[in-house]
C-alpha cells in the first residue's frame, strides 16, 4: 500500500455553513497528523452549493491540480464528502490520490482497532464506504469478468465488487449481532444486580480515558495523547463515598461530521450511552474551544436518541487553565442550566467533589428506577 506524506486540503465556504473553515481545517490538519501526513498547502472556494460534478468545479480543480504539483503534494484530501462522481472527477483533474475527510477518520479507526470487534466495525463501515464508490474506480470496474466465482462471463467487475462486499458486509453483521446479543445479557446482569451505569462521552482525546483508568484504579487501561485511542467499551466498577459501587463505562470519542458509516458500525459500541443511566460529558476545558465541542457533543447524543438521559458536565484539564477561567466555564454551564464540575484526570483534582456527584446522580436514577418500577 502507497504511503502518503504530503497532503493539500481543499473546502467550500457556503452560506449554510455549521463550522468555520478554519475550525474545519485545523482539525482535518490534526486528523492527518495522526496518519503521519503533513499538510503544505490549502485552498478554499466559496461557492453558493458545491459542484455535483467537482465539488469545487472544474475550472478550480485545474488550479488546484497546478497548485499541488507546485507544492509536491501527493495526496489531495476535501474537508467535505465526495460522491463518487466527485471523486472520480478530481482524481482525473489532479492526477493525485484523492481522499475525503469520512476516509480520513475511517483511516485512523483503522490504525487504532486492535481488538477483533473494533476491527470488524471498522471493516463493515469501510465496505459500507466502499459499495458507492466501486463505479469510480475506472474503466476496469466495468469489463466483462469472468471464470471461477462470477455469475459468467457478462458479470461486470463492478457487480462482482459489488457482491463480494455485500457478501462481507452480511458476515460482518451477523458477527456483530452476536456482541449486541452478548452486551445486552450483561447489562440485563447488572440491571438485576441493581448496578447503575454511568457512561463517558465527550471529543476524542478529550481525556476520558484517563478519567476511567484514574477513578477505577485499573493500571491496564490504555492511555495515549492520540486521536480516537479508545474504539472498544471499557466497563469499570468505582467505589463512591458513600460506598455504593457504580459502573462507568468509556466508548469512542465524537468529532466533527463523524461519518455516518462509522457511526451505523459502532452501533453496538455506542449503545452503552443510549442505554446508560447517567452521561458524563468530559470536555477539554484547555483549548478555548469548550462550547464548540459541547455542541457538536449534544447533536451527536440528540442524533443517537439518548438526548433525555440525565446528564454531568464534567470540565477536564483544570490543571491547564487559570483559575479566572475555570470560574468562568463552571458560571457559564452553571447558567446554562447544567449540574457541572472541574477536574484533572491527570493530577486527581476535583475528583472526590466528582465522586460526590456521581453519588448524588446514582441516588436519584436508583429512586427514579422505583418509582418507575412502582408505577409499571
Amino acid at each position: 500500500m502507497r504511503i502518503y506524506n504530503k497532503a493539500v486540503i481543499v473546502g467550500l465556504e457556503t452560506p449554510d455553513d455549521l463550522f468555520e473553515t478554519s475550525v474545519l481545517f485545523e482539525e482535518l490538519r490534526l486528523l492527518l497528523s495522526n496518519l503521519d501526513i503533513n499538510v503544505v498547502g490549502e485552498v478554499v472556494q466559496k461557492r453558493m452549493a458545491p459542484d455535483p460534478a467537482f465539488l469545487i468545479g472544474k475550472g478550480k480543480s485545474v488550479e488546484v491540480s497546478l497548485f499541488c504539483k507546485t507544492l509536491g503534494a501527493d495526496l489531495l484530501v476535501t474537508d467535505e464528502e465526495l460522491t463518487p462522481i466527485q471523486k472520480s472527477n478530481l482524481k482525473k483533474a489532479t492526477g493525485l490520490e484523492v481522499w475525503d475527510r469520512p476516509y480520513v477518520i475511517m483511516k485512523i479507526f483503522e490504525a487504532r482497532a486492535h481488538t477483533a470487534e473494533a476491527k470488524l466495525q471498522v471493516e463493515l463501515a469501510r465496505c459500507r464506504y466502499e459499495i458507492p464508490h466501486l463505479k469510480g474506480l475506472g474503466l476496469q470496474m466495468s469489463r466483462p469478468g469472468g471464470g471461477i466465482g462470477t455469475r459468467g462471463p457478462g458479470e461486470t467487475e463492478f457487480e462482482r465488487h459489488r457482491r463480494k462486499l455485500e457478501r462481507k458486509i452480511k458476515n460482518i453483521s451477523a458477527r456483530l449481532d452476536e456482541v449486541k446479543k452478548r452486551r445486552s445479557l450483561q447489562r440485563k446482569r447488572r440491571k438485576k444486580a441493581g448496578l447503575i451505569t454511568f457512561s463517558l462521552a465527550g471529543y476524542t482525546n478529550c481525556g476520558k480515558s484517563t478519567l476511567l483508568k484514574t477513578l477505577s484504579s485499573d493500571q491496564n487501561i490504555i492511555v495515549k495523547d492520540q486521536l480516537f485511542c479508545t474504539l472498544d467499551t471499557f466497563v469499570r466498577q468505582i467505589l463512591l463515598p458513600s460506598g455504593n459501587k457504580v459502573l462507568l463505562a468509556d466508548t469512542v470519542g465524537f468529532i466533527r461530521k463523524l461519518p455516518p458509516d462509522l457511526v451505523a458500525a459502532f452501533r453496538t459500541t455506542l449503545e452503552e450511552i443510549i442505554l446508560s443511566d447517567v452521561i458524563l460529558i468530559v470536555l477539554d476545558g484547555s483549548l478555548g474551544k469548550v462550547m464548540e465541542h459541547f455542541a457538536v457533543i449534544q447533536e451527536t447524543i440528540h442524533n443517537f436518541g439518548a438526548s433525555r438521559i440525565p446528564r454531568l458536565i464534567v470540565l477536564n484539564k483544570m490543571d491547564l487553565v487559570t483559575e479566572e477561567d475555570r470560574n468562568f466555564l463552571l458560571s457559564r454551564f452553571i447558567h446554562m442550566g447544567e449540574k457541572v464540575v472541574a477536574v484533572s484526570a491527570l493530577t486527581g483534582s476535583g475528583l472526590d467533589k466528582l465522586k460526590e456527584k456521581l453519588d448524588k446522580e446514582a441516588i436519584l436514577s436508583r429512586d427514579m428506577k422505583r418509582s418507575e418500577g412502582y408505577a409499571s
